[in-house]
């Protein structure tokens, strides 16, 4: 990768992924890496801790969400310390060392809850202000930035699809500390890509930005962006109550309910089953980019409103397929195709692509400079409110019919596609 001159607004020219600037791949690469270590340990925590810990079912739910929901409200405290004290390089490569120690810790069944603490908190600074960068790569003015969070996200899928088939397969195979340890292996490569390449990544930001905002006559722009966000990230929180039960849930759907048989004696591993929405997600992103380019609309808030309230929709109609999946099980639990799976799977992921890169986007448009990594952090708040939510849900798993509990998923997220909707109609066809 060639070194390239920093223009006079920080953001270094080039193309690479997409026609996207080199620093694009470097954040694209790390957060691979990242999320190969955060999924592979999330493929087998459930697994570990119902089948090597003996906990119950319930107890492991709990724990899950718990982690789940840890993980991902500790960015807002870590957006808030990279935007006031560490700087938004430092809390990255401080929170991928955490992360790593985590994942390496997670061998010795003794520091079960020490690493997934570390895991969790090292999350909170690693996350928020990687974010952020993707965005300060590009000028406001730049067309290519209102895509950019698409392709960074299918690199966090990327680890994500790897993951479960590395991990889970050396988990499940040949123990459980070679699973978590190749976790490790991967946030270490990770931390180790983003400080050999700091060179391609945009500065801190600058005095006179932050003093921009500061003006009298800024202000009712800023207070008007930050209702916005508040408002978009409360309905993701319904979207992921649903959503985040694809790894908790579904995963025992998919070990207990679903037939994993293939040609003769041959069983599909459970864990493979948790790489079929990444997968989709590397595959669906290049086409869903294309698309929109092709389509030439502005994206304006209020359009970028509207794409997530069509995700929401196409998320509950994966929890229609699920409810109807449930009834073909029966009240006896009868084994049923993995084409249903593998629907849900489909239309989730499809869902995913217009809400998540999307909110992304929105959050680092809209959001003050000066707190930028902060609310940055604060987005992920609907990620643990979601994953708290899921495993409370989660507890009550073969408590009420498998049919009424993927309806309640199916709910939330047309609650939310509905007042998205509405928030897009409120505002002009044009605001930004």
């Amino acid at each position: 990768m060639a070194t390239a001159a920093t223009s006079s607004d920080g953001v270094r020219p080039g193309r690479t992924l997409f026609g996207h600037p080199p620093g694009l791949t470097v954040l694209f690469t790390t957060q691979m890496w990242a999320e190969f270590s955060f999924f592979g340990l999330q493929a087998l925590l459930v697994y570990y801790m119902t089948k090597q810990l003996g906990f119950p079912q319930a107890k492991s739910s709990l724990i899950y969400g718990a982690y789940g929901a840890a993980a991902f409200f500790s960015p807002f405290f870590g957006g808030l310390i990279a935007d006031r004290w560490l700087g938004r390089t430092p809390s990255v490569i401080a929170g991928g060392t955490m992360m790593m120690l985590g994942h390496f810790a997670m061998a010795f069944p003794a520091l079960l809850f020490p690493a997934l603490a570390l895991v969790a908190l090292g999350n909170g600074l690693f996350i928020p202000p990687l974010a952020v960068q993707v965005g300060s790569l590009y000028r406001d003015d730049d067309p290519r930035k209102s895509y950019a969070y698409s392709a960074y996200y299918m690199g966090i899928n990327l680890g994500g699809f790897l993951a479960p088939l590395v991990c889970g397969t050396l988990g499940e195979l040949y123990g459980w500390h070679w699973g978590f340890t190749c976790a490790g292996i991967g946030m270490a490569i990770g931390v180790v890509i983003y400080c050999s390449c700091l060179r391609f990544l945009p500065p801190e930001p600058k005095r006179a930005e932050v003093a921009r905002e500061e003006r009298p006559d800024a202000q009712p722009a800023i207070r008007r962006h930050v209702a916005i966000l508040v408002l978009m990230t409360a309905m993701v929180v319904l979207f992921r109550i649903g959503y985040e039960q694809s790894g908790n849930v579904i995963a025992l759907w998919v070990r207990d309910f679903t037939n994993r048989g293939i040609g003769s004696g041959l069983t599909i591993p459970a864990t493979w089953f948790q790489s079929i929405n990444p997968l989709l997600i590397i595959l669906g992103t290049p086409v869903l980019i294309r698309i929109w380019k092709r389509r030439k609309v502005k994206a304006t808030t209020a359009h970028l409103l509207r794409r997530m309230a069509i995700g929401c929709v196409i998320a509950a109609a994966a929890m229609l397929v699920m409810v109807m999946a449930a009834v073909a099980s029966g009240s006896e639990g009868a084994r049923v195709s993995s084409l249903w799976v593998f629907l849900y799977f489909v239309l989730l992921t499809l869902g995913e692509l217009f809400v998540i890169p999307v909110g992304l986007t929105l959050i680092e448009s809209l959001a003050p400079v000066r707190f930028a990594s902060m609310a940055m952090g604060a987005w992920y708040i609907a990620k643990f409110l979601g994953s708290l939510g899921a495993g409370i849900m989660g507890a009550y798993w073969l408590v009420i019919p498998a049919s009424a509990f993927f309806g309640l998923g199916l709910v939330s997220t047309l609650i939310a596609a509905a007042c998205l909707y509405a928030m897009s109609r409120v505002l002009r066809p044009d605001a930004g």
